[in-house]
């Protein structure tokens, strides 16, 4: 009996992949993925059955391999964790292949808040990295500013429509129309997390118009404040 793994790869750098999705590929027979992500576990590809894909493509693969899978092990990887920003796509290899094991790996979100010191259990985390509707995010995102929260968001690239195109630039010019004072926000932005091509950026949010950012970033809106143990009277 085949079995079908979605695995979590980290956000670029192969030291980010966990010891176990590591021994999961080297075990598998079939491996189906993205470029980027494939070039991130080319170390442990030999001998593998390699498919890459892109997003028109992708249904085409899957369904193929599926046909074709019989006793293999076949497992998917995914850019940092399978299970944030990924649904969709997840949800569609269960439809495809029903029984998916998933395995977590690390996400450039928790890379992006260990950075910048933004602890994750005090903060809102937002994707805009999905192919519907942004409207509920951009309302999450609002809101999470004006409760003070720290924001970790994956914001959207689509250079090829412009109107769902939703980058750093779109989104401070978004919140300045929306009324926030962005001159006084505190914002980084990251590129290629764990890779030799990382760059940060830092500054307040009205810097980003017009600033352009690959695909691969992430933002921090950092309105965070130290709140340690000290602070807390716990005889009370």
């Amino acid at each position: 009996m085949s079995k079908v793994y979605a695995v979590g790869v980290g956000p670029g750098s192969s030291d980010y992949v966990t010891k176990i999705v590591e021994e999961i590929i080297k075990k598998s027979d079939v491996v189906v993925g993205y470029k980027y992500t494939l070039k991130t576990i080319e170390n442990f590809l030999s001998g593998k059955e390699v498919h890459e894909i892109t997003m028109e493509t992708q249904e085409d693969v899957y369904q193929k391999v599926q046909k074709n899978l019989g006793e293999k092990t076949l497992v998917i990887p995914f850019t940092g964790d399978v299970n944030f920003s990924e649904s969709e796509v997840v949800d569609r290899l269960i439809e495809i292949f029903g029984d998916v094991r998933i395995v977590p790996g690390i996400s450039s979100i928790q890379v992006a808040a260990a950075k910048t010191r933004v602890p994750l259990d005090k903060s809102k985390v937002i994707t805009m990295h999905i192919s519907t509707s942004i409207e509920r995010e951009k309302i999450e995102l609002q809101k999470a500013l004006l409760d003070g929260l720290s924001v970790v968001l994956v914001p959207r690239p689509w250079p090829k429509e412009p109107a769902k195109h939703f980058m750093p630039s779109e989104i401070a010019f978004y919140l300045k129309k929306n009324g926030f004072n962005t001159t006084k926000l505190k914002v980084h932005v990251f590129e290629n997390l764990t890779t030799e091509k990382e760059t940060s950026f830092v500054g307040m949010v009205n810097d980003l118009e017009g600033k352009e950012f690959s695909d691969l970033s992430v933002m921090v809106f950092d309105q965070s404040k130290l709140d340690s143990y000290i602070n807390f009277n716990y005889e009370d």
